[in-house]
C-alpha cells in the first residue's frame, strides 16, 4: 500500500493473547457443556424439562404475588379473571402435553380460587414434566395426528410452553393494574 508498512504488535497473528484466552475460554465452555448433555441419552427432553422447571416457578410466583381476595380481579369485562386465566394456563398444558403423549387430558379446572389455582397450575407442570422425563429424541420428533392438525410431540410441548409465556405475561399485567410488582423474570 503506497510503500507503508503496517505494523501488526502481534506479528503476523492477528489473533493476540487476550483473543486467544476468550477463545479457549469460549471453546472449553462449549465443550463442557456439550458433555453435560452427552451424559443423557435424551439431551433435547433434558433441555426441555430445564426449561419447563423454570417457567414452572416463574408462572407459579406470578401467581402468588397476587392476593387471595383478588382473583376474580379482570382488566376488562370481557377478559378472563386472573384466577380464570391461570387455571386457563393449566388447563392448556393438560390438553397440549396430552396430546403429545397419546393421553387424555384430565378435566378442566373449574375452582378459581388462589389454593386451587396453584394445585391445578402445579399439577400441569408436574404432568408435561413427567412425560418429557419419560421421552427419547425418536419420540419427540415423530410425526403425530391427520392433515392440518400433524405435529410432533416436540411441537406440542414448545406450544404449550409459549401459551404459557403469552398468558403468564398477562398476568403481569394484572399484577401492575393492582400496583403489585411482578417477579423478576427467569430463563
Amino acid at each position: 500500500m503506497n510503500g507503508v508498512a503496517l505494523s501488526r504488535p502481534y506479528g503476523d497473528n492477528v489473533v493476540g493473547p487476550t483473543m486467544t484466552k476468550l477463545l479457549f475460554s469460549f471453546t472449553a465452555l462449549c465443550l463442557g457443556a456439550s458433555a453435560a448433555f452427552a451424559q443423557s441419552s435424551h439431551p433435547l427432553a433434558d433441555i426441555l424439562v430445564k426449561h419447563w422447571q423454570t417457567s414452572k416457578e416463574f408462572t407459579l410466583a406470578v401467581i402468588d404475588k397476587m392476593p387471595d381476595d383478588q382473583f376474580s380481579f379482570k382488566a376488562a369485562a370481557p377478559e378472563m379473571g386472573f384466577g380464570e386465566m391461570a387455571s386457563h394456563i393449566a388447563d392448556a398444558n393438560m390438553s397440549y402435553c396430552s396430546s403429545a403423549v397419546g393421553a387424555t387430558p384430565p378435566a378442566k379446572g373449574t375452582d378459581f380460587t388462589k389454593t386451587a389455582v396453584v394445585k391445578h397450575v402445579t399439577d400441569s407442570f408436574d404432568f408435561c414434566i413427567g412425560r418429557l422425563q419419560k421421552m427419547d429424541e425418536a419420540g419427540l420428533m415423530k410425526m403425530t395426528g391427520e392433515g392440518r392438525r400433524q405435529s410432533t410431540p416436540f411441537e406440542r410441548f414448545w406450544g404449550a410452553f409459549t401459551h404459557t409465556a403469552h398468558h403468564r405475561a398477562q398476568l403481569e399485567v394484572y399484577l401492575r393494574l393492582k400496583n403489585i410488582q411482578p417477579p423478576d423474570y427467569k430463563f
